[in-house]
């Protein structure tokens, strides 16, 4: 397969084995490329002693040869001729054979492989309608849901309360601007007594939402959506009160560096706050050379100056600090698919309304599925352990119930666990891009394939990973604790948070999630050994097996046990 060296870039992985490619390069007649070049056609020669031995053919089946000082276009059309004759004598096609790589082989770059999702969502419909054909035969009715009544109970009140929580955390901006006015000296200025009347605000409200639903006595359903979106709208409310309270800091020093500068005047170091991910404010290697040469032209004073006025300034630009303090600023962040607040976000042109449908529609979709693989899957299954566990009072016999239930359960947790990924990271997510025109859509990576469980939080759900890298690990680190000291702490906050999820949904709290996700630690201590981190199918296959386990024991224990 004749290529040239860009070609031979694109097709090739360095080592001549070609990638394999959806479309098939056609292959090229090198005579009749040569005669449409202009180039000298090396084969005429060979043709014509061939012709001259051979018996020539009738006048109406053949075309003389051109002579060798024929124009190109009459040495092209020959070619073309010799070309077409040649594939019509041809008894058997030749077959291109060459070094290729086949599209599941570990070492190829091809990656487009759209059709198996297609596949999976082609099975989770048939998995749907035979659900729905096997209700009809037996009850009459189409679907016949036993956990609807859960669906719809409680929904008018649920709704008033999640729209009275969203509206309490706006009080986050009137208290932000009473540390402001607090000026340089006051004792409600954010490094005093700021943070601490925000942090003990905010704890007194997690603790009230979080206890509303006990104290009404919700269903499960409603529960774990009203603790989820608490949860969520808590974070975003911390990260608001504390970057905008280290902005207000920064600027208080900006200003006191306009008046005369005495012993008083703060001459330290500016302080520059963790960026979340969507903003890589890394600057090239030619950019450092000319901050540097800059930065030594100017005085220790100048150049604070200006370390603080960037601070200040949104990383695209066009917002300034406090000109963020606005309630359509605070409304349009708490419709933003992020957790962690900046003064402005890249943008979409244009919204696309067409998208929006289509992952509102895919969020009831995926509802829908998660429904039915509980209803046929999960339910029965949870229902006839409790029943035969209440029957036996051997451990010998309840410990088989239970290792019966948990491999009962595997399969259908891990395409529920799936199905919770992408109604929330694609589509719910996705929706609320769309409509804010959010531009950042990166709401996970490759998380599947993962080697570690260090990597895998890293990688499923990134906007809460930037919120704990931003506000627990980069803040543990700023009071000077050690990077495994930090990562301890942040997994600790995880867990914690797991355990209340947990404990919401079940209404037990038993410490189960707690204890799994801390014991994630030693796992990555022991993955990270040197004759085991270097092994990708190992440890993918590791992580695989530990999440299809977890998730169908977590629910066993908080459910028999």
């Amino acid at each position: 397969m004749a290529t040239n060296g860009n070609t031979k870039d694109m097709y090739t992985n360095g080592n001549d084995i070609a990638q394999p490619r959806a479309r098939h390069a056609q292959a090229t007649n090198k005579s009749l490329a040569r005669a449409l070049n202009g180039e000298p056609n090396t084969t005429c020669t060979t043709t014509t002693t061939h012709a001259q031995s051979s018996p020539p053919l009738p006048s109406n089946r053949s075309t003389p040869l051109p002579s060798d000082d024929a124009p190109p276009s009459e040495k092209a059309t020959s070619a073309a001729r010799r070309s077409v004759r040649r594939q019509q004598r041809r008894l058997f096609p030749t077959v291109d054979y060459q070094s290729r790589l086949s599209y599941f082989d570990p070492k190829s770059d091809y990656t487009d492989f759209r059709g198996f999702f297609n596949l999976s969502w082609v099975g989770l419909a048939i998995m749907g309608i035979t659900a729905m054909l096997r209700t009809l035969k037996e009850t009459g009715y189409l679907l016949n849901f036993t956990q609807w009544p859960l669906f719809t109970e409680n929904l008018g009140e649920l709704a008033a309360s999640d729209v009275l929580m969203c509206l309490s955390t706006a009080l986050a901006l009137p208290l932000h601007l009473l540390f402001k006015s607090a000026g340089a000296r006051g004792i409600l200025r954010w490094e005093l007594g700021g943070m601490v009347v925000q942090s003990l605000f905010q704890v007194t409200w997690v603790v009230c939402w979080l206890s509303w639903p006990f104290v009404r006595e919700w269903t499960w359903t409603a529960q774990v959506f009203f603790t989820l979106h608490s949860l969520a709208l808590f974070m975003k409310m911390h990260s608001y009160a504390f970057y905008n309270g280290h902005l207000s800091t920064t600027l208080t020093r900006l200003r006191q560096l306009d008046r005369p500068i005495g012993p008083q005047t703060p001459l330290g170091d500016a302080v520059r706050y963790p960026k979340a991910y969507y903003f890589d404010a890394r600057p090239a290697p030619d950019a450092d050379e000319k901050n540097d040469s800059t930065q030594s032209q100017l005085s220790p004073v100048m150049q604070l100056r200006e370390d603080l006025a960037i601070e200040i300034t949104s990383p695209m630009g066009n917002v300034t600090y406090p000109a963020n303090l606005t309630v359509r600023n605070f409304i349009d962040y708490l419709l933003c698919p992020t957790l962690c607040y900046e003064l402005e976000y890249p943008r979409m042109p244009q919204r696309s309304y067409m998208e929006l449908f289509y992952k509102t529609l895919a969020v009831f979709g995926c509802i829908f599925l998660m429904t039915v693989t509980s209803e046929e899957f999960i339910l029965p299954v949870l229902d006839s352990s409790h029943a035969r566990l209440q029957t036996t009072d051997n451990f010998i016999d309840s410990a088989l119930i239970f290792a019966e239930t948990v491999s009962a359960l595997l399969f259908p947790f891990m395409i529920t666990f799936l199905l919770v990924f992408l109604v929330i990271f694609e589509y719910v997510l996705g929706a609320f891009a769309e409509i804010t025109g959010f531009a950042d859509r990166k709401f996970y990576s490759d998380w599947w394939n993962s080697q570690d469980w260090l990597e895998f939080s890293r990688e499923w759900n990134i906007p809460v990973h930037n919120f704990f890298r931003r506000h627990v690990y980069s803040a543990s680190r700023s009071v000077q604790v050690s990077k495994p000291v930090a990562m301890a702490l942040t997994f600790f906050v995880s867990a914690i948070a797991h355990e209340v999820v947990m404990g919401c949904i079940t209404r037990k709290f038993r410490g189960y999630g707690f204890v799994m996700l801390m014991l994630q630690i030693p796992f990555v201590a022991l993955q990270r050994l040197p004759w085991v981190r270097d092994r990708w199918l190992l440890n993918n296959t590791i992580f695989w097996c530990a999440m299809c386990t977890g998730l169908s024991l977590l629910c066993a224990l908080y459910v028999l046990v």
